[in-house]
């Protein structure tokens, strides 16, 4: 991986880690079209530098995560299916998942099908509730819908804010709420995966996460604030499309 290569991805996880496409499916297919061969620092570069993404959150949202214990308890909960999951099924998503473009394809495809139901159910457009009113059962639905998106290219964001309108969040809240889960979850992701990689990065490996999580940084939190704005005013149509898209294109390069 070349620096200018760094840069790139850096953009895209910035970009897509909090908009309902799917980052993680993004990076491997920019990977493939770059050329950067899958190995298993590429594969610790991506989670790494999500995590960074993350601390956009904590950087925007600093306020309400400090003010609130009981918010935290609300995000701990929502995410303990997600920690299980993800100690339980590591090896076989790092192992396996994280290199199928097929996969990818067809995640991004049914995702964007999900999106363009969710739109058109108008129940759930009455939708109230508080992040603070949801109950346990809630909260381990939103996180089981976070499960899913240790499939690449169902979307962490996507899955998350479906559970979180599904419990009776609106949709701003549910994006709210869905951008505080990714705090614990991709902190125990990264963290989960230095310690079973451990610290072996060579000093170019070193700098090239540390730029990209600079990049990566920066990009979220130029995202996070669009995204915010976009969704109070219109509905998930063009990212379902676009994720459709981008299916039939995949699915069209792989068979040529």
């Amino acid at each position: 991986m070349t620096y200018p290569q760094t840069i790139i991805l850096a953009i895209i996880e910035g970009l897509t880690e909090f908009l309902p496409i799917s980052s993680t499916g993004h990076l491997i297919l920019a990977q493939k079209f770059l050329g950067i061969s899958t190995s298993e620092f590429t594969k610790s570069f991506n989670i790494i530098i999500q995590f960074s993404a993350i601390l956009a959150v904590v950087m925007l949202f600093w306020k309400k995560i400090i003010s609130s214990s009981y918010l935290w308890k609300q995000i701990i909960i929502a995410f303990i299916p997600t920690g299980i999951l993800g100690l339980v099924l590591y090896k076989i998503v790092k192992g396996y998942l994280l290199d199928s473009p097929l996969l990818i394809a067809a995640s991004l495809f049914i995702g964007g099908i999900a999106l363009l139901i969710i739109d058109h159910l108008t129940f759930l457009r009455k939708n109230s509730k508080s992040i603070k009113s949801l109950k346990t059962t809630n909260l381990v639905s939103i996180g089981l819908f976070q499960s899913l998106s240790m499939i690449p290219g169902v979307s962490r964001s996507a899955a998350s804010i479906v559970g979180g309108m599904f419990s009776g969040l609106s949709k701003a809240k549910a994006v709210e709420f869905s951008f505080l889960l990714a705090i614990p979850t991709m902190t125990a992701t990264t963290g989960y995966d230095l310690f079973k990689n451990g610290l072996t990065f060579t000093p170019r490996e070193l700098s090239l996460i540390l730029l990209g999580s600079i990049i990566s940084f920066f990009s979220a939190y130029l995202a996070i604030k669009m995204f915010v704005s976009y969704v109070s005013k219109h509905n998930f149509s063009i990212f379902a499309y676009y994720r459709i898209i981008l299916a039939i294109v995949i699915w069209v390069s792989l068979k040529s």
